[in-house]
Protein backbone atom coordinates (compact mmCIF):
# COMPACT_ATOMS: atom_id res chain seq x y z
CA UNK A 1 0.00 0.00 0.00
CA UNK A 2 1.63 3.50 -0.85
CA UNK A 3 1.63 5.99 1.34
CA UNK A 4 -1.69 8.14 2.00
CA UNK A 5 -2.76 11.23 4.05
CA UNK A 6 -5.10 10.12 7.09
CA UNK A 7 -7.63 11.89 9.41
CA UNK A 8 -8.02 11.35 13.01
CA UNK A 9 -11.74 10.70 13.74
CA UNK A 10 -11.70 12.34 17.20
CA UNK A 11 -15.35 10.28 18.07
CA UNK A 12 -13.23 7.20 18.47
CA UNK A 13 -9.91 8.55 19.35
CA UNK A 14 -8.53 9.97 22.46
CA UNK A 15 -5.24 11.14 24.05
CA UNK A 16 -4.84 11.06 27.46
CA UNK A 17 -2.87 10.86 30.52
CA UNK A 18 -2.27 9.54 34.29
CA UNK A 19 -0.13 11.47 36.96
CA UNK A 20 0.38 10.09 40.54
CA UNK A 21 -1.83 11.75 43.03
CA UNK A 22 -0.70 12.19 46.34
CA UNK A 23 1.89 9.82 46.49
CA UNK A 24 -1.18 6.58 46.46
CA UNK A 25 -3.88 6.56 43.72
CA UNK A 26 -3.37 7.94 40.11
CA UNK A 27 -5.23 11.37 38.49
CA UNK A 28 -6.29 10.76 34.97
CA UNK A 29 -7.35 12.89 32.50
CA UNK A 30 -7.85 13.20 28.21
CA UNK A 31 -7.55 16.28 26.24
CA UNK A 32 -10.83 16.86 24.33
CA UNK A 33 -9.77 18.87 21.12
CA UNK A 34 -7.29 17.42 19.19
CA UNK A 35 -5.97 17.13 15.50
CA UNK A 36 -2.71 15.17 13.46
CA UNK A 37 -1.80 15.33 9.84
CA UNK A 38 -0.63 11.63 9.13
CA UNK A 39 1.24 10.54 5.49
CA UNK A 40 1.68 7.01 6.12
CA UNK A 41 1.41 3.56 4.59
CA UNK A 42 -0.13 1.93 8.04
CA UNK A 43 1.08 -1.49 7.54
CA UNK A 44 5.14 0.12 7.44
CA UNK A 45 5.38 3.15 9.23
CA UNK A 46 8.85 3.88 9.24
CA UNK A 47 8.29 6.59 6.20
CA UNK A 48 5.87 8.36 7.64
CA UNK A 49 4.51 12.06 8.40
CA UNK A 50 3.21 12.39 11.66
CA UNK A 51 2.27 15.76 13.53
CA UNK A 52 -0.06 15.99 16.30
CA UNK A 53 -1.27 19.29 17.83
CA UNK A 54 -3.31 19.04 20.85
CA UNK A 55 -5.06 22.41 22.57
CA UNK A 56 -4.29 22.75 26.15
CA UNK A 57 -7.26 24.63 26.93
CA UNK A 58 -9.30 21.21 26.44
CA UNK A 59 -7.84 19.13 29.14
CA UNK A 60 -10.59 17.37 31.09
CA UNK A 61 -10.00 15.70 34.35
CA UNK A 62 -13.99 15.49 35.36
CA UNK A 63 -13.13 18.22 38.15
CA UNK A 64 -13.75 21.93 37.14
CA UNK A 65 -11.80 23.62 39.87
CA UNK A 66 -8.50 21.13 38.68
CA UNK A 67 -8.46 21.39 34.93
CA UNK A 68 -8.87 25.50 35.53
CA UNK A 69 -6.07 24.97 37.67
CA UNK A 70 -3.96 22.67 34.96
CA UNK A 71 -4.81 24.75 32.40
CA UNK A 72 -3.51 28.40 34.39
CA UNK A 73 0.44 29.45 34.65
CA UNK A 74 1.15 26.64 37.31
CA UNK A 75 0.86 24.30 34.79
CA UNK A 76 0.13 24.73 30.95
CA UNK A 77 -0.53 28.27 30.87
CA UNK A 78 -3.24 27.53 28.18
CA UNK A 79 -3.39 31.38 27.68
CA UNK A 80 0.28 31.55 26.29
CA UNK A 81 1.14 28.31 25.08
CA UNK A 82 -2.39 27.34 23.47
CA UNK A 83 -0.83 23.74 22.02
CA UNK A 84 1.16 20.99 22.76
CA UNK A 85 2.81 19.45 19.68
CA UNK A 86 4.63 16.16 18.22
CA UNK A 87 6.74 15.91 15.09
CA UNK A 88 7.66 12.57 14.23
CA UNK A 89 11.25 12.70 13.78
CA UNK A 90 12.30 8.67 13.41
CA UNK A 91 10.18 5.60 13.32
CA UNK A 92 11.74 2.41 14.08
CA UNK A 93 9.65 -0.81 13.39
CA UNK A 94 9.92 -3.44 16.18
CA UNK A 95 8.13 -6.03 14.91
CA UNK A 96 5.00 -6.45 12.50
CA UNK A 97 2.75 -4.20 14.22
CA UNK A 98 5.21 -2.14 17.12
CA UNK A 99 7.02 0.70 16.48
CA UNK A 100 9.45 3.00 18.21
CA UNK A 101 8.02 6.64 16.99
CA UNK A 102 10.65 9.12 18.29
CA UNK A 103 9.69 13.06 17.99
CA UNK A 104 9.61 16.39 19.27
CA UNK A 105 6.87 17.25 22.05
CA UNK A 106 6.56 20.45 22.96
CA UNK A 107 5.31 21.96 25.85
CA UNK A 108 4.77 25.07 27.21
CA UNK A 109 7.43 26.32 24.52
CA UNK A 110 10.05 23.54 25.70
CA UNK A 111 10.73 21.25 23.11
CA UNK A 112 12.48 17.61 24.27
CA UNK A 113 12.87 14.17 22.54
CA UNK A 114 9.91 11.75 23.01
CA UNK A 115 9.80 8.10 22.14
CA UNK A 116 6.31 6.64 22.11
CA UNK A 117 5.58 3.05 21.70
CA UNK A 118 3.14 2.24 19.24
CA UNK A 119 0.91 -0.56 18.22
CA UNK A 120 -1.21 -1.02 14.52
CA UNK A 121 -4.53 -2.35 15.46
CA UNK A 122 -5.23 -3.04 11.96
CA UNK A 123 -7.71 -1.63 9.25
CA UNK A 124 -11.06 -2.39 8.66
CA UNK A 125 -13.72 -0.97 6.06
CA UNK A 126 -16.10 1.43 8.09
CA UNK A 127 -20.18 -0.19 7.44
CA UNK A 128 -21.61 3.35 7.63
CA UNK A 129 -19.45 5.18 5.46
CA UNK A 130 -17.18 2.82 3.70
CA UNK A 131 -13.93 4.44 4.55
CA UNK A 132 -11.08 2.54 4.90
CA UNK A 133 -10.16 2.82 8.80
CA UNK A 134 -7.21 1.77 10.65
CA UNK A 135 -5.98 2.12 14.78
CA UNK A 136 -3.36 2.42 16.61
CA UNK A 137 -2.94 2.43 20.09
CA UNK A 138 0.43 3.46 22.18
CA UNK A 139 1.86 5.33 25.62
CA UNK A 140 4.89 6.99 26.68
CA UNK A 141 6.49 8.15 30.45
CA UNK A 142 7.88 11.81 30.39
CA UNK A 143 8.95 13.91 33.57
CA UNK A 144 6.23 16.83 33.67
CA UNK A 145 9.17 19.23 35.71
CA UNK A 146 11.63 19.11 32.43
CA UNK A 147 8.74 20.60 30.34
CA UNK A 148 8.11 23.49 32.81
CA UNK A 149 4.80 21.74 34.65
CA UNK A 150 7.07 22.16 37.84
CA UNK A 151 4.19 23.26 40.53
CA UNK A 152 3.47 21.15 43.76
CA UNK A 153 2.62 21.02 47.09
CA UNK A 154 3.75 18.91 50.03
CA UNK A 155 1.13 16.75 51.58
CA UNK A 156 0.92 15.91 55.40
CA UNK A 157 1.61 12.59 55.15
CA UNK A 158 5.02 13.59 53.40
CA UNK A 159 5.22 13.71 49.80
CA UNK A 160 4.16 15.67 46.71
CA UNK A 161 0.52 16.49 45.66
CA UNK A 162 1.61 15.63 41.94
CA UNK A 163 3.87 13.32 40.96
CA UNK A 164 6.88 14.05 38.24
CA UNK A 165 6.44 11.15 36.09
CA UNK A 166 3.45 11.11 33.93
CA UNK A 167 2.23 8.45 31.66
CA UNK A 168 0.49 10.12 27.72
CA UNK A 169 -1.43 7.07 26.23
CA UNK A 170 -3.61 7.03 23.18
CA UNK A 171 -6.02 5.04 20.86
CA UNK A 172 -6.29 6.76 17.27
CA UNK A 173 -8.67 5.55 14.76
CA UNK A 174 -7.89 7.05 11.46
CA UNK A 175 -9.73 7.59 8.04
CA UNK A 176 -8.13 7.10 4.64
CA UNK A 177 -8.61 10.23 2.67
CA UNK A 178 -9.29 9.67 -1.33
Amino acid sequence: MAKTTWTVDTVHSEIGFSVKHMMISKAKGTFEDFSAVIEANPEDLTDSKIEVTIDTASINTRNEDRDNHLRSADFFDAENHPKVTFVATDIKKKSDSNYDVTGDLTIRGTTKPVTLDVNYEGQSKDPMGGNTVAGFSGKTKINRKEFGLTWNAAVETGGVLVGEDVTINFELELHKQD
